[in-house]
């Protein structure tokens, strides 16, 4: 089951969607306002999950659907056809969890860069990505750079790319896709997939990047901050 899936899920009266990476008993991802750090393993053909979440954005827009920004999920699931199908429960106030995985595709990601001295911390991270030159809007999500790899995404969108690093440098480029149709809440990138080219600054606590979308025939520049969520080595432990 390793790849980038879109992540559909109902807990009590309310539902929500993620994108989530898996891979080598690892799961990975988040959404607009939450990531998801977890790991799984395959037992007798069924898949065994746990997963932490826990909140990056702070928007009152975005509310928790159980009792707590940081809770434990517990599922086990099998697959169906391109799907997988989950059931469980928030481990702390034993809420029922349902979901449904379905494959992104991550076969078009460009190939890794290079990444050296002084180079970005593999791990998941936020992103606050903003509009620049007087343009509303703005997207919040999170972003897995692993070894000169990008992916991640949010509620609506995901991401494919590269990058490369060293020296508290790094540059790259991204193409944000709609997993789920955007243009009513986001009418700038609904509708299109977006390449992305970037340069920016880094440390071993995020990063800043500058870039030019282009989305249709139209340039916009954007900038975004990065807030390192957890290293790719501890993540899911």
């Amino acid at each position: 089951m390793e790849g980038l899936y879109k992540v559909e899920y109902d807990i009590n009266d309310g539902s929500g969607r993620s994108v989530l990476y898996a891979h080598a008993g690892k799961m990975l991802g988040g959404n607009t306002a939450f990531a998801h750090l977890g790991s799984y393993e395959i037992v007798n053909g069924e898949i065994v999950a746990r997963l932490r979440t826990k909140r990056h954005s702070r928007s009152p827009q975005h509310r928790s659907l159980v009792s707590s920004d940081a809770v434990t999920i517990s599922i086990r699931g099998r697959q169906q056809g391109m799907l997988y199908r989950f059931e469980g429960e928030v481990v702390e106030d034993a809420s029922v969890f349902r979901a449904v995985m379905t494959p992104l595709g991550d076969d078009d990601v460009p190939p890794p860069g290079a990444v050296g001295e002084g180079g970005i911390v593999s791990g998941l991270y936020s992103i606050d990505i903003r509009m620049l030159d007087g343009i509303t809007g703005g997207h919040t999500g999170v972003m897995l750079l692993r070894d000169g790899r990008i992916l991640g995404g949010d509620a609506f969108f995901y991401y494919l790319g590269a990058y490369s690093s060293a020296n508290g440098r790094w540059k790259g480029e991204f193409v944000n896709q709609e997993h789920t149709l955007a243009k009513s809440e986001h009418p700038l990138f609904g509708g299109y997939e977006v390449g992305i080219g970037f340069s920016g600054h880094c440390d071993d606590k995020g990063a800043d990047m500058e870039a030019i979308a282009l989305a249709g025939k139209r340039s916009i520049r954007l900038a975004a901050t990065l807030k390192l969520i957890e290293p790719f080595a501890r993540a899911g432990r």
